[in-house]
């Protein structure tokens, strides 16, 4: 019988402050893995509490070829971007965005939590895109908890359209419907 070789990797990552005591850290990439499968970036944001009228805005920046998966365990903020989109996103919520050829981006606090001291706790996961898709048009989708899969204890039942689980190696598998193609294996991948 085949055992897979499996790597147990504790990754801590370097710490990044975006500003107003706004920390990421960054666990993927490291020096003993670059990525894992398409997954080039791995952003823990917080956990952290906001003193009130604490600049927590993380400004406009580009993003060209890859994908990225916002999830919230804790706070909200608003997304904005250059396609038109704004969108709240709340703790057990997913943005997608597909930068594609290019999109610009901000996340922004909610207008209600300005002069609030608020709490925040996410992750942000950067997807590299397959060679045929990175330079496609830029695309964004929001999805609420109940569009998402939930946890049933002996796997994850999806819903018709879901960002979380779909392609993955869950116990009932569901037709990708997002806007980003899973990507193949791949050499190469471009930064944002």
């Amino acid at each position: 019988m085949h055992t897979p070789i499996t790597e147990n990797l504790l990754v801590t990552g370097p710490t990044h402050d975006l500003g107003g005591g706004f920390v990421v850290r960054r666990l993927l990439p490291t020096r003993k893995k670059r990525m894992v499968g398409p997954f080039i970036f791995l952003d823990h944001m917080g956990p952290v509490e906001f003193a009130p009228n604490s600049k927590t805005d993380v400004r406009p920046h580009p993003h060209i070829g890859l994908s990225t998966l916002t999830y919230l365990f804790e706070g909200r903020m608003m997304h904005r971007d250059s396609l038109g989109n704004q969108q709240l996103i709340a703790p057990g919520e997913v943005n997608w965005m597909t930068a594609g050829k290019a999109i610009a981006h901000s996340e922004r606090a909610h207008p209600e939590d300005y002069g609030k001291k608020i709490k925040m706790e996410g992750l942000q996961i950067w997807v590299a895109l397959p060679d045929e898709t990175e330079d496609q048009e830029p695309s964004f989708r929001h999805y609420d908890r109940t569009q998402l899969g939930e946890h049933t204890g002996d796997g994850l039942r999806h819903h018709r359209d879901c960002a979380v689980g779909c392609g993955g190696a869950t116990q009932n598998r569901a037709r990708w419907r997002g806007p980003l193609p899973l990507p193949r294996r791949r050499q190469n991948h471009r930064r944002a």
